[in-house]
């Protein structure tokens, strides 16, 4: 079922700089960079914000049928579930996490990867089998930025060795698929390990240029409640009196379940906090109040990457680890095995002793360890409404099963949900500055 929402319409009265920042000043671009990729470098380019996200800039001569085809595309202005073509007879489709073959707790077998990596490795065992087997030529992934350490980059990995470099969650800025035009021209089959919106970006493009399916062979992400706001990470760096530009060195999470957050200056001092700190965790708040993450994730619907082979995530109940057990727990990933080709990667991996299946799960086990990415699922379609109300670009969505989460509110929930969403945009503290001068001309 799609989702009905008003979208940015194509006008004549609006040039195609203008329909294109109307997506970054509205809080709806995640950064992935795939619009730099579609236009190509010399008409936009990706570059740090006045808030330091990665904004589209654009800086050459922008067509309307470019921006249509952004505004086709684009993972902040569609999320869809897995296309339907990649699901077989023996597919489940659960009402919350959506289609799966099967569902597990694993971790890495090698458990210096699995301490060191994000939670249980999963996806770093998983990675290095694919190149390691050949399976695939390399991974498309993200590794810390060598320009700001906060920031992620692109990497693409073609020995074990290269992806070790990637381990880890990236909270900050990433434009994973600014090159992704470039990776394709390769012609070689990749596999990619992507945020759930970098997955739902590629698997809309798809629908534009057959080589994505036709090349990625395997598509990997973790779950996602949200990425860190560059201004936050001011404000966390700030309050341990030091500034992003004096980073040499930054880890969010790993070393540990979920490990501390580290990172050195280039005058080699030490700091360390916990993981949950950069985000600006109050314990007293709520939750939603206590976690700051960007607009556009606190609207999104797909913390679990649906359109994902295999989705790994944290095994915590509630999401919230216990202080004491996170100081000797070597981590292990709650897993969705969403296809076919998912279920043979993780039995290969398995068998060859990459990855190491602890336990058979139930869908319901999921909602008591990831209850956040459910929260925010039930109440996309109300705050989107609200967002539509007030005249916003609102996001398409076909598939998430939005709709029947709506019904299934009270009509006090949603409207409660509209409402608060109405007055967060009024406020404007949800609003981006311009990325650039808007003067270009039809």
């Amino acid at each position: 079922m799609t989702t009905t929402a008003s979208t940015a319409s194509r006008k004549s009265v609006a040039v195609p700089l203008e329909r294109l920042y109307r997506i970054v000043e509205e809080g709806m671009c995640v950064g992935c960079g795939l619009c730099e990729s579609i236009a190509g470098k010399d008409v936009i380019e990706m570059k740090t914000s006045q808030l330091n996200y990665q904004r589209p800039h654009v800086v050459g001569a922008l067509t309307q049928e470019t921006v249509d085809h952004i505004y086709a595309v684009c993972p902040g202005l569609r999320q869809d579930t897995m296309p339907q073509e990649w699901l077989d007879e023996e597919t489940i489709v659960d009402p919350i996490w959506g289609p799966y073959r099967f569902l597990a707790s694993a971790h890495a077998s090698d458990q210096n990867m699995r301490v060191s990596a994000a939670t249980g490795g999963v996806l770093t065992a998983l990675s290095r089998f694919l190149v390691d087997t050949q399976r695939v030529s390399f991974i498309l992934h993200a590794k810390p930025s060598s320009k700001d350490a906060t920031f992620g980059e692109a990497q693409v990995s073609f020995t074990s060795d290269d992806v070790l470099a990637g381990t880890g969650s990236i909270y900050g800025p990433t434009a994973s698929l600014r090159n992704i035009h470039a990776i394709l021209d390769q012609g070689q089959h990749f596999a990619l390990v992507g945020k759930p919106c970098d997955i739902s970006a590629l698997r809309n493009l798809a629908d534009y240029d057959p080589r994505v399916n036709e090349l990625i062979k395997y598509w990997l992400a973790p779950t996602c409640g949200g990425s860190i706001p560059p201004p936050q990470m001011d404000v966390y760096l700030n309050s341990k009196d030091t500034c992003r530009q004096e980073i040499s060195w930054f880890k969010y999470r790993g070393d540990g379940c979920p490990g501390d957050t580290e990172f050195k200056t280039r005058d080699g001092k030490y700091y360390r906090s916990s993981s949950w700190e950069p985000y600006g965790y109050d314990p007293d708040a709520t939750a939603e109040e206590s976690w700051k993450i960007p607009f556009r994730c606190k609207i999104c619907p797909d913390g679990a990457g649906e359109g994902a082979d295999i989705m790994a995530g944290d095994q915590w109940v509630d999401c919230a680890p216990d202080p004491e057990f996170s100081k000797i727990d070597k981590g292990t990933n709650a897993v969705i095995v969403r296809t076919s080709a998912g279920k043979d990667l993780v039995s290969a991996a398995v068998k060859a002793g990459y990855v190491t299946i602890e336990h058979k799960r139930e869908a319901r086990w999921f909602d008591v360890m990831q209850p956040h990415l459910i929260q925010k699922k039930m109440y996309a379609k109300a705050r989107w409404d609200g967002m539509s109300a007030l005249g916003r670009i609102v996001p398409r969505s076909r598939g998430l099963r939005l709709e029947e989460f709506f019904k299934r509110n009270t009509v006090e929930v949603n409207t409660a949900q509209m409402e608060g969403t109405q007055r967060r945009l009024q406020s404007g503290k949800e609003d981006e500055p311009t990325p650039g001068p808007c003067s270009q001309k039809e």
